[in-house]
C-alpha cells in the first residue's frame, strides 16, 4: 500500500461530466477503499447542475456505483460523504457559488487544494483566474489540467500562459492516463532495471517500432468536439507521442520528477521533421465510412447520431491517422517508429511492438525475427516472442513462441486504473509522469506542420469502412520498406 497523504481537498470542475463519472469517481473511490485517501480528504464537484449535497450523491450512487465493486457498504458509503457540490457559473454574473465553495474551503488552508479541471481547454484560464479572485490558491494548492491542451503551438501557450500566471510550473499537472497504466510504468522496469535489454535496445538491434492505440467506438454525440479536434490532437499528440518517449528515451541518471522529463524533452527536439511534400509520404488521415463492427452495421462518421448537421470540418476531419516517425540521434538513426490510431477498428487494443533484426545469419530455415509485445489494454501484459524448436523426431521444424507476463495472472493484487495512479501522484505532490511545459510546446511543435499540411490539402480523409483495420494508406506506409502493421489481436 503507498503512503497515505495528507488530508486534502479535491475540486473537481466539471464534476458532473462523463469524465468525472466514467473515471475520476470510480478512481477516487478505488483508492479510499484501499486506505490511501486521508480519513479528513473532501471531494468538491462543481458544475452548472444546480445540486445540492444529497442530490449530487444520490447521482453518484445511481451512475458510479454499478461500474465499481462494491462489497462493503460501510465503505461505499464513507466515500459518499466524502463528496460535496457547487454549482458555479463561470463567466457569469452569480457569483454565489464561488462565495459557498470559500465557504467551504475555509479554516482548511493547511490542507493541499488540488483543482482538477476536468472541462475543455477554453476554461482553463478563466477558473484559474476566478480561483485567484477568490483568494483561494495557496502555496500548497496545485492544477491539473486534462487534454487536449490547445489546438496548436500557439493555443497551448496561450492557456499555459493563462495558468501560469496564477500557479506556479511545479503547481501544474498536465495529465495524460496512459503515463499512468500498469504497462507503460513496467515499460520503465523492463529497459532499466534489466540488464540483458539495454545492449540491443537500439538501431543495431530493432527494426522499426510499431505504436497502435486502436478503438471499435465511433463518435456518437461527440461529432461536434471530433470535428475541431481529430485523431491528431486527440490522440497522437499527446498518448502515443508520450509512448514514443518512453519507449526511445536515454537511460535518466535517475529516477526523481525531473530526470524523466528531460530525457522524454530530448527525444521530442530529436524527432525528425516532417513537412511539405513530405508529409504526404509519412502520413495517412482516414475517416471511416459505414460497415460492420462487433456484428453490428454501423454508420460512418458523417451519419453519426450528433445534434448538428455534418459541416465542411466533418468531412475533412480525421478519425484514423498513421505517421512514419524517425528520431535523430545516435541511438535510433534509421529506425521507423510507426504510430497507428483510429477509430471503428476490428478491435480495442493499445499496444507498442518492438521488432527486432533477424539473425545474422540464420542456419534454421523458417527462423522469424524476435519480438517483444508490450499490450496496454486489455489484458495488460508483455510477451517476448522467441524462436523454439517444436518437440518431435526428425528434422527440425521452428514456431515463434511468447514468453509471456500477465499482470493479472502473475501478480495476486487487483490491477489498478491509470487514473488511481495519477491522482495519488497528484495529491502526494509527484509530478514524474505529468507533462511540463516544454514538453508540451516540442509536442506541438513536431504535429503543427503535418496538421498544416492536411488543412492545406482541402481534401476529404481516405475512407475506410467501419470494422477495418484503416484505410489502404497506411498499409502501404509501412509495406514500403517490406515491413507490414502488427495485427495479433488480443482475446
Amino acid at each position: 500500500m503507498s503512503e497515505t497523504p495528507q488530508s486534502a481537498d479535491l475540486i473537481v470542475f466539471g464534476g458532473t461530466g462523463d469524465l468525472s463519472m466514467r473515471k475520476l469517481f470510480p478512481a477516487l473511490y478505488h483508492c479510499d477503499r484501499d486506505g490511501r485517501l486521508a480519513p479528513e480528504t473532501r471531494i468538491i464537484a462543481m458544475s452548472r447542475g444546480g445540486l445540492d449535497d444529497a442530490d449530487f450523491r444520490g447521482k453518484v450512487d445511481a451512475e458510479v456505483r454499478g461500474s465499481v465493486p462494491v462489497d462493503d457498504l460501510d465503505t461505499w458509503q464513507r466515500f459518499l460523504d466524502r463528496l460535496h457540490h457547487v454549482s458555479v457559473d463561470i463567466g457569469g454574473e452569480d457569483t454565489t457559488g464561488w462565495a459557498k465553495l470559500t465557504a467551504l474551503l475555509a479554516g482548511h488552508e493547511q490542507r493541499s487544494r488540488v483543482f482538477y479541471l476536468a472541462s475543455p481547454p477554453m476554461t482553463f484560464g478563466p477558473f484559474c483566474r476566478e480561483l485567484h479572485r477568490a483568494g483561494l490558491v495557496t502555496p500548497a494548492s496545485r492544477v491539473v489540467l486534462e487534454k487536449p491542451l490547445g489546438r496548436d503551438l500557439p493555443s497551448a501557450q496561450r492557456i499555459n500562459d493563462e495558468v501560469g500566471a496564477i500557479f506556479d510550473e511545479e503547481q501544474i499537472y498536465r495529465i495524460d492516463h496512459y503515463l499512468g497504466k500498469e504497462t507503460v510504468q513496467n515499460l520503465l522496469v523492463l529497459r532499466f532495471a534489466n540488464a540483458f535489454l539495454e545492449p540491443i535496445w537500439n538501431s543495431l538491434w530493432i527494426d522499426h517500432v510499431q505504436i497502435t492505440v486502436a478503438e471499435t467506438v465511433g463518435t456518437p454525440g461527440r461529432r461536434g468536439y471530433y470535428d475541431h479536434a481529430g485523431a491528431l490532437r486527440d490522440m497522437v499528440q499527446n498518448h502515443l507521442l508520450q509512448l514514443l518517449c518512453l519507449v526511445a528515451m536515454e537511460p535518466p541518471s535517475r529516477n526523481d520528477r525531473e530526470s524523466i522529463r528531460d530525457e522524454k524533452v530530448k527525444v521530442l527536439e530529436s524527432l525528425r521533421a516532417i513537412t511539405g511534400g513530405e508529409v504526404d509520404r509519412f502520413t495517412v488521415r482516414g475517416q471511416y465510412t459505414a460497415g460492420e463492427s462487433g456484428g453490428v452495421q454501423v454508420p460512418g462518421y458523417l451519419d453519426e447520431p450528433d445534434n448538428t448537421a455534418p459541416t465542411d470540418a466533418s468531412h475533412r476531419v480525421e478519425t484514423f491517422a498513421a505517421i512514419r516517425a524517425e528520431v535523430k540521434n545516435w541511438r535510433w538513426a534509421g529506425v521507423p517508429f510507426y504510430l497507428r490510431t483510429g477509430k471503428r477498428m476490428p478491435n480495442r487494443y493499445s499496444e507498442i511492438v518492438v521488432q527486432f533484426k533477424d539473425v545474422p545469419h540464420s542456419i534454421f530455415p523458417g527462423s522469424t525475427p524476435n519480438r517483444l509485445v508490450l499490450r496496454l489494454q486489455p489484458s495488460e501484459g508483455i510477451k517476448l516472442h522467441i524462436m523454439a524448436k517444436e518437440p518431435g523426431a526428425g528434422e527440425v521444424a521452428l514456431k515463434p513462441v511468447p514468453l509471456s507476463l500477465s499482470f493479472a495472472e502473475t501478480f495476486t493484487t487487483r490491477v489498478p486504473e491509470a487514473y488511481e495512479r495519477l491522482l495519488m501522484d497528484v495529491l502526494t505532490g509527484n509530478p514524474t509522469l505529468f507533462m511540463r511545459r516544454d514538453e508540451v510546446a516540442a509536442a506541438w511543435r513536431w504535429i503543427d506542420p503535418i496538421l498544416g499540411a492536411w488543412e492545406s490539402y482541402g481534401t476529404a480523409p481516405e475512407p475506410y469502412p467501419a470494422g477495418s483495420s484503416g484505410p489502404a494508406g497506411a498499409h502501404e506506409l509501412v509495406s514500403r520498406s517490406d515491413r507490414a502493421w502488427h495485427e495479433e489481436y488480443p482475446a
